[in-house]
């Protein structure tokens, strides 16, 4: 039997900001000292994004419109975790449920036919939560197999998709609806750190869903499946990055020396998971990164030496949604897999034989998978 991919659909909030319109919030603030003030600019310009996505409306710098932070600018008395938390649970089972319900009818199956359902998330916390609102408003079976994987961060869709590999593999049957979902929007902070100012720069809200079938080889065969995914926790890297939960909100920290601790591990990691299947490097046609930010990017694609191709997807995420966290690579594998039904429906031949998808996190740790066509 086979974990075959049979569909990926996206979801965003409906307030859109260009990274200039973002960059003009932080300066409007009026709590951050002259230096960070300084930097904002520059750093905003050069982070490879152009647009992203929030749930709320304050972004868009209009005080009456407010409706997370107080009216001011210097934005106190700051936001408690539980009224952001409240947001959460308002927002993100709205754009999980249009993300669900577009991956269900583009893999052409009915409500009816989900068997497992997987929620990804890390940046909000509800019970009854988005597992019980799916399956209310999609018209779930009311006995469906539920699992939540939350606060892993932004590699968590692997640890989803492995979740359901598993399933599809002990269960002949099974049609699993993973759902990622991450308002990371909802934890700006405003503390007068160059660490913070970088992390206010990427982050960005959305969501994806993925519909994986456990198929036999007759209807399997052309279809891309999931082979196998792997897993590496770099030792004495905790401090790197961490996400805890704080009185305002989730709380980030990230280091700096992520992308070279990362990009240093990741040739003895892809090895590793490449010669279990007997492939190289060379025999990948696909390559799907999460772009945590654009220099791990530009860094991973130095050292494995990866042409502007196999890198030019994760690059155009980045640009138009910034970092989702867990959506992220979904959003990455959907951007590819769209582009190969586009050359075929061109009659245009074109390699798909072997992909691998990659993310980090919290840990530091490194999650992927490989991809094949059956």
């Amino acid at each position: 039997m086979y974990t075959v991919l049979e569909a990926i659909a996206t979801a965003n909030p409906p307030y859109k900001l260009t990274q200039s319109e973002a960059a003009d919030f932080m300066l409007q603030t009026e709590s951050l000292s002259p230096t960070i003030r300084k930097r904002i600019p520059s750093i905003y310009a050069n982070s490879g994004i152009d647009y992203r996505y929030s749930c709320i409306s304050d972004y868009g710098g209009d005080l009456q419109k407010f409706e997370l932070y107080p009216p001011n600018w210097e934005l106190t008395p700051t936001p408690t975790t539980f009224s952001r938390n409240q947001k959460y649970a308002t927002y993100a089972p709205k754009i999980a449920l249009q993300a669900a319900e577009q991956a269900i009818a583009e893999a052409e199956l009915e409500a009816k036919d989900i068997t497992h359902i997987i929620i990804v998330s890390c940046t909000g916390f509800s019970a009854p939560g988005i597992d019980i609102h799916l399956i209310k408003h999609l018209g779930l079976s009311y006995a469906i197999s539920r699992t939540m994987i939350g606060f892993m961060g932004c590699h968590a869709a692997f640890n989803g998709l492995n979740a359901a590999h598993a399933i599809c593999q002990s269960d002949r049957q099974a049609k699993v609806l993973l759902v990622c979902v991450e308002l990371c929007s909802l934890h700006f902070q405003v503390a007068d750190t160059l660490e913070n100012t970088i992390i206010n720069a990427i982050f960005s809200d959305g969501a994806a869903a993925a519909i994986l079938t456990s198929r036999p080889f007759a209807e399997a065969e052309g279809k891309l499946a999931y082979t196998d995914g792997y897993s590496l926790l770099i030792e004495n890297t905790e401090e790197h990055m961490n996400w805890t939960i704080g009185d305002t909100g989730f709380l980030m920290g990230l280091s700096p020396k992520v992308p070279d601790v990362v990009v240093g591990h990741l040739p003895n990691y892809l090895k590793n998971i490449l010669d279990q299947h007997h492939l190289t490097q060379n025999d990948l046609d696909f390559w799907a990164i999460h772009p945590g930010g654009r220099r791990i990017i530009e860094k991973l694609q130095s050292v494995l030496e990866l042409s502007d191709r196999m890198v030019a997807d994760s690059f155009e995420i980045l640009r138009r949604y910034g970092n989702m966290s867990s959506p992220t690579i979904l959003f990455i594998l959907k951007r590819i897999l769209d582009k190969h039904q586009a050359r075929l429906l061109n009659s245009q031949d074109a390699n798909f034989q072997n992909g691998i998808a990659l993310a980090f996190g919290p840990g530091l740790s490194i999650e992927g998978c490989l991809f094949q066509t059956v």
